[in-house]
């Protein structure tokens, strides 16, 4: 298999493709997520991913395969994204303390040149326990919930916050690795050597 693109910086998505056994470099794109609108986080989700295969697909050789991933955490239609501040990720997980949001990632995967996508949605329910507000101070001055879509991880620290999920637990770390491999083989690519394992607690 040809290394593909991948639209994003995400160090986590990164070393989910390198435990996929897929080649691939990095070409983050320069969309500005603000001025995506839509009426669904399913919806936004898909069309950021979208937007930001077809940005770095237009700077691309023909052919190149292009892939991109958007995940949001959604709660009661609510986006949490990234936290603009400590005091923004203090307020998302008060929210969202006790109760189970949705995190939904929009896989793109496209080749430069061609009118053709293939686009998938995928979607894990996680319920978190009810946090103190000393728990919370904690977590957020880690610095772990900074660069995070709901201002936790649950590949780290924040997986302490959780009390249980429902579905793809690489969903929730941003690249649902076995929806991928379906979207290859729907693309006519070579399915990746490996596919992951979750740790053990978050086997289902």
């Amino acid at each position: 298999m040809k290394p593909i693109i991948l639209a994003s910086a995400s160090p986590r998505r990164q070393e989910l493709l390198n435990a996929m056994g897929v080649p691939f470099s990095c070409v983050p794109s320069g969309v500005d997520e603000r001025n995506i609108l839509a009426d669904h986080p399913r919806t936004f989700a898909l069309r950021a991913a979208y937007a930001k295969a077809m940005d770095v697909a237009s700077a691309q050789p023909e052919e190149t395969w292009v892939l991109a991933a958007d995940t949001v955490v959604a709660f009661k239609m609510r986006l949490f994204g990234k936290p603009e501040s400590d005091l923004d990720a203090i307020r998302m997980l008060r929210i969202l303390s006790g109760q189970t949001h949705e995190v939904i990632t929009g896989l793109a995967l496209l080749q430069a040149g061609r009118n053709q996508s293939w686009l998938q949605p995928i979607s894990t329910r996680v319920t978190f326990r009810a946090l103190s507000e000393e728990e919370i101070t904690e977590y957020v001055n880690s610095g772990e919930p900074r660069d995070k879509a709901g201002a936790y991880g649950i590949q780290g620290l924040g997986g302490g916050l959780v009390d249980t999920i429902d579905g793809d637990y690489f969903n929730v770390v941003g690249l649902p690795c076995e929806a991928l491999a379906d979207l290859f083989e729907e693309a006519g690519l070579p399915a990746p050597p490996t596919i992951p394992q979750p740790p053990g607690r978050w086997i289902q």
